[in-house]
């Protein structure tokens, strides 16, 4: 399979979390292609989840100027889709029909309105498929990152 890849918070913050090394490595190894061949998509949730997490709440938090510079190469390397009212609406919806979380559902739903097929995330059900949005879990010994790229 080719094509776009939604890719949550979770798997971004693996990448800047040192108290978990293999996943670590895991989440490099993904980011890393995903930037290199344009694959990769965020949303702006993403990037603020992931502003909090990597600066505030892991063992060894960056300061907010590495933090800031993260981002800025994410708005290079990445595709960022923004959170609009139609995507709380759908969020709301996925709530609603499928007992996501709200912040889960916002995932999802910027997946499936924005046309990503794929979800890298530890969040989902890998694995499952929510109206067409497949979630994955890439942190997995059975991921092969050949399949999705």
């Amino acid at each position: 399979m080719s094509g776009r890849v939604f890719v949550d918070t979770n798997i971004l913050v693996y990448a800047y979390d040192r108290s978990e090394p293999e996943k670590q490595q895991q989440a490099l190894t993904v980011l890393d292609s995903l930037a290199t061949t344009k694959a990769g998509v965020i949303s702006t949730q993403v990037m603020a989840e992931f502003f909090i997490t990597i600066t505030r709440k892991i063992t060894a938090p960056l300061s907010v100027d590495d933090a800031y510079e993260r981002l800025a190469n994410f708005l290079q390397a990445w595709t960022v889709v923004d959170l609009t009212g139609l995507v709380a609406l759908e969020a709301a919806r996925g709530v609603r029909d499928y007992q996501f979380n709200f912040w889960d559902a916002q995932i999802w739903a910027a997946a499936r309105l924005s046309q990503i097929p794929v979800v890298f995330s530890e969040d989902f059900s890998g694995g499952s498929v929510i109206e067409g949005v497949r979630f994955v879990n890439p942190i997995t010994e059975e991921f092969r990152l050949e399949e999705w790229i």
